[in-house]
């Protein structure tokens, strides 16, 4: 499957670069109730060249760029993820970031944080918007039914993609509308308030941004999961054991790239691609002891870009249980 844009990706040569133009192309895995993220349109970057342009001057000038990302290069993927967003709404041509990670508190209790808060650069009206990266593994036998969210999970196995859907659903974007939420909002927002509004807080748009992969197995077929964006990208994953057969059917002079943290999001340059044999000689060293799963790019003019996740025989260690109806 081709990457999101990719005619723009290639125009990019920065590793965090690629990764905010990625965020900006790439589909959410699911669509719930709520609205989704803020489109191009919205961002100031709805044309091509508008946004070409955009990231051209990023390339050129990146220090506030790697300023910024430099405290989430070693840590959590989401923390990257958010810091991400952060940027992009404030220096985008259409908004202006307003909050990010504020905690609401009740009394001596942490509630929760709100991702971020933004505002139309021509436009008062007030959003909230959550973000979360993911990346699951199908579970072709699992829990519920073929189409349940529930046997999707991430590669450790510590969560689901029910659980993620249900905590967003019932908490995180809740958050925003409880009495401790608002009352904390309204000092913070009440310079941006429209002329002649009273003092109470204002009305806030709730939205979501929910981009990453889904990895089909490789061994058996599975649905897709319920609420699944008919766009959302996919890999494969496959067991250690089968990755010579996985490699057998590949065009000859396929290449590839091993991913690491926090660069899951937009697919490495062409020519940073190694041989086949060198990702294989690096995968017999890493399952030859108990090992993680990772994840790899590869790529052949015939078939385009794949991304697959290559996990230990005795995959998955832990299922996380379904969360309570």
């Amino acid at each position: 499957m081709a990457p999101p844009g990719s005619g723009l990706l290639d125009r990019c040569y920065h590793p965090l670069v690629r990764d905010l133009a990625w965020i900006v192309l790439a589909p959410d895995l699911i669509a719930m109730s709520w609205p989704g993220r803020p489109s191009r349109r919205e961002l100031g970057l709805e044309d091509d060249d508008r946004l070409a342009a955009w990231l051209e001057a990023l390339e050129a000038a990146p220090d506030a760029l790697e300023a910024h990302l430099a405290p989430a290069l070693k840590g959590r993927m989401g923390l990257y993820h958010e810091r991400l967003w952060q940027f992009l709404l404030e220096e985008a041509p259409g908004t202006r970031l307003l909050a990010h990670n504020l905690r609401i508190h009740q009394g001596k209790r942490t509630l929760g944080e709100l991702d971020l808060l933004y505002r139309g650069r021509t436009d008062p009206s007030l959003v909230h918007l959550e973000v979360a990266i993911k990346f699951y593994l199908g579970l072709p036998q699992g829990p519920g039914a073929a189409d349940s969210q529930a046997r999707w999970i991430g590669p450790g196995g510590a969560d689901s993609l029910a659980a993620k859907r249900e905590h967003l659903d019932r908490h995180q974007l809740r958050l925003a509308g409880s009495p401790e939420a608002r009352e904390a909002l309204l000092p913070l927002l009440s310079p941006h308030l429209p002329p002649g509004q009273d003092g109470s807080a204002p009305t806030m748009a709730v939205r979501l941004a929910i981009p990453g992969v889904l990895f089909y197995p490789w061994h058996a077929p599975l649905p897709a999961p319920r609420e699944a964006t008919p766009d959302h990208l996919q890999g494969r994953w496959l067991f250690a054991r089968d990755w010579h057969r996985v490699r057998d059917g590949l065009p000859r002079g396929t290449r590839g790239a091993w991913l690491h943290k926090p660069h899951w999001l937009a697919l490495p340059r062409r020519e940073a691609l190694a041989p086949l044999r060198d990702l294989e000689a690096r995968l017999a060293q890493h399952f030859s002891a108990p090992a993680s799963p990772t994840q790899l790019a590869l790529w052949h003019s015939d078939m385009g870009w794949r991304r697959v996740f290559v996990v230990a025989d005795d995959w998955p260690r832990q299922i996380p249980l379904p969360p309570y109806p």
